[in-house]
């Protein structure tokens, strides 16, 4: 490659030089002009970008160490440092909603809404004032405003935001439930179960930020925990299909167990994944490792660190989240004391490609700890065969069953033992849909309650 030199005395290096100067000087005004300007909620840049949580300590288990003594320390610093405009938006909701959480209650006693949304006007409204508007102040991208807390308690706790004729949950409140109207939101924690929320949670392993939410029994532990995948489809009546109505299913069974659900991202299809496989001409890179990682080493200390939690640890799924809670359990062995698998897609990494299925690895490695449970809708329609097409075909009109009969037959093989280790159920004609697994999740939820 050609290079360009210019003699030091040159007159044209001599004006170069000297515009490089200023534009180097302009640039260093503009960026410092710029670099305390956070950016939108729900961009690609989490906040706490620089920190992230889990990359040491899981995120929220101490409020961020402050870098000088003046720094936040507490919530309430963080929200007072926030209306006073010393801090970025982003700081302050990652430290809050990390630390304490959503609302925040002060030292005085108070209630601090703080609602993040620069369209429209807001108000504050719920048990403590009848549900009757409450005007909130802006300031900067926030709105602010204080209530007593004695107020609140002795009314209710529920509450939402509301603009115009339009009344929101609290997206960042740490406490979350139902009601007729949909989503609302609680100042303090409510009569159990409760649901509780983390927004965008950052990933070590560089995937996709994303909500992390936990149900919570009553009683105050030990609990055993299991990991559900497509945590956006679990809880919400307003998710695809109905979602799984989970909490439904949990309360009918008196289960005594959390259940923490970790959103999909928008590569659900990758991080899902353990090998690569070709679907329709279009190929998958698997990034089901740094997935696997992020359960474990991410998301499992942190819930470990907020709750009084046991050595009993689960992993569920359906379609793809079936196969990823079965590969992060042949992952960390001995880890897991059960893999609850609906509909799995055990036929990945045969669609197009020739890579190792979950069966291969299950088989290769022999039998081992984990309880496992597969089950299925569909039918063998035309019979199950080993023609290239087949995995196609299972996916698509059979609820993967013949893999799925075919993962536990190699299992009962390798060594495990019907209705001790090893657990299959088939629904015949069910769908591959949120509503077939809402049917008979309680199933796997009522089996993983009865491990020790």
């Amino acid at each position: 490659m050609k290079k360009w030199r210019l003699s030091q005395h040159s007159p044209l290096a001599s004006r170069l030089c000297l515009m490089l100067l200023v534009w180097l000087a302009v640039l260093a005004v503009a960026c410092a002009e710029t670099s305390g300007i956070p950016d939108d909620p729900g961009k690609d840049d989490p906040p706490g970008k620089d920190d992230p949580p889990g990359k040491d300590d899981p995120p929220g288990k101490d409020d961020p160490p402050p870098d000088d003594p003046q720094d936040p320390k507490t919530a309430e610093d963080w929200a007072r440092a926030l209306i006073a405009q010393t801090v970025s938006t982003q700081s302050a909701f990652e430290a809050i909603a990390y630390g304490s959480g959503f609302p925040v209650i002060t030292n005085d006693q108070n209630v601090i809404f703080v609602h993040w949304y620069e369209g429209g006007q807001w108000s504050v409204a719920g048990d403590f004032n009848g549900w009757s508007p409450q005007p909130m102040r802006q300031v900067g991208d926030v709105w602010v405003a204080e209530v007593p807390l004695a107020e609140v308690q002795s009314q209710g706790i529920a509450y939402k935001f509301v603009s115009g004729s339009d009344y929101v949950a609290d997206p960042w409140a740490l406490y979350y439930g139902y009601d007729a109207y949909g989503q609302i939101s609680y100042v303090t924690k409510p009569p159990p179960p409760c649901l509780m929320r983390w927004n965008m949670f950052t990933s070590p392993q560089n995937l996709k930020t994303r909500a992390i939410h936990a149900w919570v029994p009553a009683g105050n532990g030990p609990f055993a925990v299991l990991y559900a995948h497509d945590g956006q489809n679990l809880f919400s009546p307003q998710a695809m299909g109905g979602g799984w109505k989970l909490r439904e299913n949990l309360a009918d069974i008196e289960a005594d167990f959390i259940v923490v659900a970790i959103d999909n991202s928008e590569d659900r299809m990758s991080e899902y994944t353990h090998v690569n496989d070709t679907i329709d001409g279009f190929e998958v890179v698997a990034k089901g490792d740094a997935y696997a990682d992020f359960v474990e080493m991410t998301v499992r200390p942190f819930v470990e660190s907020k709750f009084n939690t046991s050595e009993v640890a689960g992993l569920m799924g359906s379609s793809l989240g079936g196969l990823i809670s079965l590969y992060i359990a042949h992952k960390y062995p001995n880890r897991y004391r059960a893999a609850l698998a609906l509909s799995p897609t055990t036929a990945w990494g045969n669609f197009g490609q020739n890579n190792p299925t979950m069966q291969a690895l299950y088989e290769a490695a022999g039998h081992r700890s984990t309880v496992l449970y597969l089950d299925s809708g569909g039918s063998p329609g035309d019979g199950c065969k080993s023609d290239p097409d087949e995995a196609a075909k299972d996916e698509a009109f059979r609820d993967n069953y013949c893999f799925t009969r075919a993962f536990v037959d190699a299992m009962q093989a390798t060594g495990y033992t019907f209705g001790t280790d090893l657990f299959h159920w088939h629904e015949p004609g069910a769908l591959h849909n949120e509503a077939a697994w809402a049917a008979r999740v309680s199933r796997p939820l009522s089996l993983f309650m009865g491990l020790k």
